[in-house]
């Protein structure tokens, strides 16, 4: 698995300590810089040479959306992820139609941040969203996920490793190997990342910020 260089743009110093935070325990993203005003995004991404650039849509000096078309101008290979507090339509759609791949709220669980960057990479285009969707449970039958399989599944969406899984399901590392074998098979996917794509696009698991673009 390669590893994703992430560039961080947030003016403020406690959200970027909560981001690092968020990310330092998955291996294969590395932090490689922080900018804290707008037009300090361009020089950082030239120099450090980020796969993705986590972007607060509110900058000082050069607002966010600013940035991003600067971005995809320049930069056109980079992945940009925007990040806000606020995620009324219009910003969303505003982010997304100027070629934000993703849209992500400050509110999010920590423990989404990393699987949301990789889905990102992965060329998965979402965007925020309130917390008020469930997956149905006829989703996941019509999948012919088991309950225990359903309970792995949303695991591996939050971006745990297998043996964290196991640790927080009182599983064997064999026996979440065993049930991921199963799930890749009944959704027809080859790896981890295609199974949580698959899950959250198909709402097989619960996703408090995210859904499909409809673009």
């Amino acid at each position: 698995m390669r590893t994703l260089k992430v560039l961080i743009a947030d003016d403020h110093r406690l959200m970027l300590e909560a981001i690092r935070l968020a990310l330092a325990d998955a291996d294969d993203i590395e932090v490689v810089g922080e900018a804290t005003i707008g037009s300090q995004v361009l020089p950082f991404t030239g120099r450090t040479k980020p796969d993705v650039v986590l972007l607060d849509i509110h900058m000082p000096e050069m607002d966010g959306l600013t940035c991003l078309d600067l971005l995809r101008k320049r930069h056109p290979e980079v992945t940009v992820v925007m990040l806000s507090g606020h995620d009324e339509p219009e910003t969303v759609r505003a982010a997304l139609a100027r070629g934000a791949r993703t849209f992500i709220s400050k509110q999010v669980d920590p423990r989404d941040l990393p699987s949301a960057i990789r889905l990102a990479a992965e060329g998965a285009v979402y965007h925020a969203l309130t917390p008020n969707a469930n997956p149905t449970e006829s989703e996941s039958q019509k999948a012919g996920i088991t309950p225990s399989e359903q309970r792995v599944l949303e695991a591996l969406a939050r971006g745990l490793s297998n043996k964290e899984i196991a640790q927080e399901l009182w599983l064997t590392q064999q026996t979440v190997k065993f049930h991921l074998t199963h799930i890749y098979r009944r959704l027809g996917v080859a790896n981890r990342t295609e199974a949580v794509r698959y899950a959250y696009q198909h709402r097989l698991v619960a996703h408090p910020f995210f859904e499909p673009s409809a673009n």
